[in-house]
């Protein structure tokens, strides 16, 4: 074998390594975190612990010895499911809508400013909408509240439909700019005007892809943790009406995780297997629909035109009264934000050092972002690019490994956060020395980071010309010397603007990092094994503690300003390519 056979067939192995790495991730997750539970489930009983209704740990509770504290968490079942359900009803109408109205109603300029604030809203931090849902929106509430306290069930249910509405949006509106426009003019054919045609015939053959949305975001929602917990209550309850405080499975996690004695810990890694199984259920169902979609291919008769025009005239209002409610909720919340904030940026706040028994400073925190930042992006993204190479450019169409690759992808980008922290805070943080780092912290979010950078690469790479490939290797070049001469670099600007999202993700994360980096403000990290709050984190500590709230305030302005820059870099790399390639196809028409 020569030497280029042998570098070719060594490069392919090192990136079909990389992408079965995601696959031995999922494994290692869903094996570690069941394999440690089992003791508990033993200890407890399966049907103790899922249909009991009272949570009342004892943290002296061992295995060897009878229990004396109930377990049970039907309570944080229900409680999970109603703010889910309360979430859908929310985010799944407005975001359906919005769809509609950006896909069918919106000129191309709008279009365009609407895109910018779904993306503004999808990179807004959980902890962020938390802050301002504990800060405007239960004092709003409290004046209606029965218990003088606007926590519960209704406020929840709105910041977490807020939060899952960017997903149902992009989504929705994908499906419904897929429809043919042969559909819609064969129902204005028949007589049909604009409204009947959209939500009569477009609508109906983008079923499928809305409901995969509305799935999407029932994920994103029942994995929520940080937002949950500032403004749900917390009560281990059922949810009592639309003010009674309740927990929900996740919030359980992090509110006990910190003091939890052995068969507590059990109970809560426990807890975690149960939002794992629904996760998979939840990712069954989404390929489920997508299979089913990709059957149907959007098969509607535009015969059957009998909608009411009072309807379809409704529809169209409330389209447009859904997308304008979307912007002035993005507008409220940065206006909060920065009104609130600015004025409270000094220089010492921001670069100075923290001592015990002072006054914080979010110096530290900045740092330990930066070096968070450093270690995830270092790991993920050449693991994730090499992934991506693989899945893009050695793979056949059907290939089982494939498959399997797509399928853990589907699954990390679905584990709820919280459970990324459980994984951490036992495997990273014993290996690190037994005490949390920014190290343990960003081996965890490196995991998390992977979907971002392998779907945001892949895109990019399909979107490199066939004829690219075909000239470099006319031309005598190889395979490995056509990935990282032409392809790659064709691709560049795409992988750029996954690096963005991957420090955006970085940025916001906040419940896995509570258990594997620090969740408390600490002074300036003396190196990667030194414990420190992210920004993230540090928001959360100081919205805790009421007498640090202007330094709170001022730690979410420069929070959102971060993520507010971000996405800005992200939308012009973006903008850029879009006219690279179309240049490109420009020329190719040409000649």
């Amino acid at each position: 074998m020569t030497g280029a056979k042998v570098k070719e067939c060594l490069s392919k192995v090192l990136f079909m390594t990389a992408a079965v790495i995601c696959i031995i991730a999922v494994v290692t997750i869903f094996v570690f975190i069941v394999a440690k539970s089992i003791p508990a489930l033993s200890k407890i009983g399966v049907f103790d612990f899922i249909f009991g209704d009272v949570w009342n740990p004892n943290g002296d509770d061992v295995y060897d010895q009878a229990i004396s504290g109930k377990y049970g968490i039907l309570t944080m079942i229900v409680g999970s499911i109603y703010s889910t359900v309360g979430a859908v009803l929310v985010g799944g109408t407005l975001g359906f809508f919005t769809a509609v109205f950006l896909s069918r109603f919106s000129s191309k300029k709008v279009k365009k400013i609407f895109g910018t604030v779904i993306n503004l809203l999808a990179g807004i931090p959980s902890v962020v909408y938390g802050f301002f849902g504990m800060y405007v929106m239960i004092p709003l509430f409290s004046g209606i509240s029965p218990t003088a306290d606007g926590s519960g069930l209704l406020v929840t249910s709105l910041v977490l439909g807020i939060m899952i509405l960017p997903t149902v949006v992009a989504l929705s509106k994908t499906s419904l700019d897929a429809v043919p426009q042969s559909y819609y003019e064969g129902a204005r054919a028949l007589g049909a005007t604009h409204e009947q045609a959209v939500f009569r015939t477009v609508v109906p053959a983008a079923k499928s892809g809305i409901t995969a949305s509305i799935i999407l975001g029932v994920g994103r929602a029942i994995g929520e943790t940080m937002a949950v917990i500032m403004i749900a209550g917390n009560s281990p309850e059922y949810p009592g009406g639309l003010f009674g405080s309740f927990r929900t499975l996740t919030a359980n996690i992090v509110l006990e995780m910190g003091y939890a004695g052995e068969v507590q810990m059990g109970a809560l890694l426990s807890t975690g297997v149960v939002l794992l199984v629904f996760i998979a259920i939840i990712n069954l169902l989404f390929g489920l629909v997508m299979s089913e979609k990709r059957k149907q291919k959007n098969k509607v008769r535009t015969s059957k035109i009998e909608i009411k025009q009072d309807f379809s005239k409704a529809g169209k209002y409330i389209s447009w009264a859904t997308a304008v409610f979307v912007a002035i909720v993005l507008v409220l919340i940065l206006g909060f934000i920065f009104i609130k904030g600015i004025p409270h940026i000094k220089w010492d706040f921001l670069f100075s050092n923290y001592s015990y028994g002072g006054e914080p400073s979010i110096g530290p925190a900045i740092v330990a972002t930066l070096m968070l930042i450093v270690i995830s992006i270092v790991i993920s993204v050449p693991l994730g690019i090499a992934t991506a190479v693989y899945l893009n450019e050695y793979t056949q169409k059907g290939s089982r490994l494939v498959r399997l690759v797509r399928s853990a992808i589907d699954v990390l980008s679905g584990i709820p956060s919280i459970v990324y922290g459980l994984f951490g805070s036992l495997t990273f943080v014993v290996w690190f020395g037994n005490a949390t780092s920014i190290l343990a912290g960003g081996f965890t979010i490196s995991i998390m980071l992977l979907p971002v950078v392998v779907r945001s690469t892949e895109e990019s790479l399909k979107t490199v010309p066939d004829s690219f490939r075909e000239g470099s290797l006319a031309l005598g070049a190889g395979k490995v010397r056509t990935i990282f001469k032409v392809v790659l670099p064709s691709a560049l600007p795409g992988i750029f603007s996954a690096v963005i999202l991957a420090v955006g993700r970085v940025v916001s994360e906040t419940a896995p990092l509570v258990w594997t980096m620090g969740s408390v403000i600490q002074p300036m990290p003396e190196g990667f094994l030194s414990g420190g709050a992210s920004l993230a984190v540090a928001l959360y500590a100081l919205a805790s503690e009421y007498k640090y709230m202007n330094q709170a305030y001022a730690t979410a302005c420069v929070l959102m300003a971060i993520v507010l820059i971000l996405n800005t870099v992200a939308d012009i790399i973006s903008s850029r390519l879009q006219k690279k390639l179309q240049g490109e196809n420009n020329v190719s028409k040409k000649k």
